[in-house]
């Protein structure tokens, strides 16, 4: 019996790492009869596995997604990945509370005695440099556009875009979801906008997902040779649609260089001042940027810049006073 059990064990472990194995395969791996796999296939089934057996030329099998979830094998290895992972879940999706630490107690409790000392060494404490912008998304929401991703299917959403009015209606955005991306904390869907022809990025915590979902969509080209490549552009600045200013800063050029960050042009215009370009993703953001040094300032264009620091400088005016 005992030798039977560890042999399910084996198979298990086996259809787990792969999609499709050739009986005659599994038969060597395990160094058993193909009539024996057939066997041990049959009490997996018996006990909850879907094993479904697929045709070819020599035949095989392949374990299936079923209507429960079945009991799972980790080695070392993916069991601390999952443990870790749980402990970080919660920190961009809300929802999952509570399912993330009943999973956590699961795992850590069917864990030898060697890895939960491991893991119990383990207790991550989330603190990065975007803490103070991370935003949380719900779990259904973010399954919503992930599903749509997934399908290929056209997504319509409401978008709460900055700045807005409240009683301003403003028809659903219709896109080709492409990529759901995570940067600086916040969760981000990459997709062509069909109204606009062009590819945008949208904040996934301010899409309000409609169902049902439009037709299926051929998948196009991103003007990068990957995700990784176009998003990393997005937010370096490096994109044309990416709001930019100039200003000139009465300060040290070498004083602003250690301050500025990524992407910002710091030029010396006298011993005393400077010419600083910034990148950012509105007017606003970007006057507010420019404001946050602590010197005098001109701001040298364009338009929409002085414009949105004058917007700015009322807002603050009115709340300190």
């Amino acid at each position: 019996m005992s030798e039977t059990s560890a042999r399910l064990l084996a198979l298990l472990s086996l259809l787990q790492a792969r999609r499709d194995w050739p009986g005659a395969l599994l038969a060597e791996r395990l160094e058993v009869s193909p009539r024996t796999v057939r066997r041990d296939v049959d009490r997996l089934r018996d006990l909850g596995y879907p094993v479904r057996a697929t045709k070819g030329p020599d035949g095989g099998y392949r374990l299936d997604a079923g209507a429960d979830l079945p009991p799972l094998l980790f080695d070392d290895d993916q069991a601390i990945a999952v443990a870790v992972a749980l402990q970080t879940a919660t920190t961009t999706v809300t929802g999952i509370e509570e399912g993330a630490l009943r999973a956590l107690a699961t795992v850590r409790q069917v864990m030898p005695a060697r890895l939960r000392q491991r893991v119990d060494a383990l207790q991550v404490t989330t603190v990065d440099r975007y803490a103070n912008r991370r935003t949380t998304v719900d779990s259904e929401q973010l399954i919503a556009v992930g599903m749509a991703v997934r399908a290929q299917e056209v997504l319509r959403f409401d978008y709460a875009s900055p700045g807005a009015r409240e009683d301003e209606w403003v028809p659903p955005r219709k896109v080709e979801p492409h990529h759901l991306v995570t940067w600086g904390g916040r969760w981000y869907l990459v997709g062509w906008d069909l109204d606009r022809k062009d590819w945008r990025t949208f904040r996934v915590d301010r899409m309000t997902p409609k169902i049902p979902t439009g037709p299926r969509f051929t998948p196009r080209e991103l003007p990068a040779p990957d995700v990784t490549t176009y998003i990393s552009g997005k937010f370096s600045g490096q994109d044309q649609n990416t709001f930019r200013g100039e200003a000139i800063l009465q300060a040290p050029a070498s004083l602003i260089a250690k301050y500025a960050g990524r992407g910002a042009i710091v030029e010396e215009v006298s011993p005393t001042s400077c010419r600083l370009v910034l990148t950012a993703w509105s007017w606003t953001g970007l006057a507010a940027t420019f404001g946050m040094f602590e010197c005098d300032l001109e701001f040298v264009g364009p338009q929409e810049l002085k414009d949105a620091a004058a917007k700015l400088a009322a807002r603050y005016q009115e709340a300190a006073s």
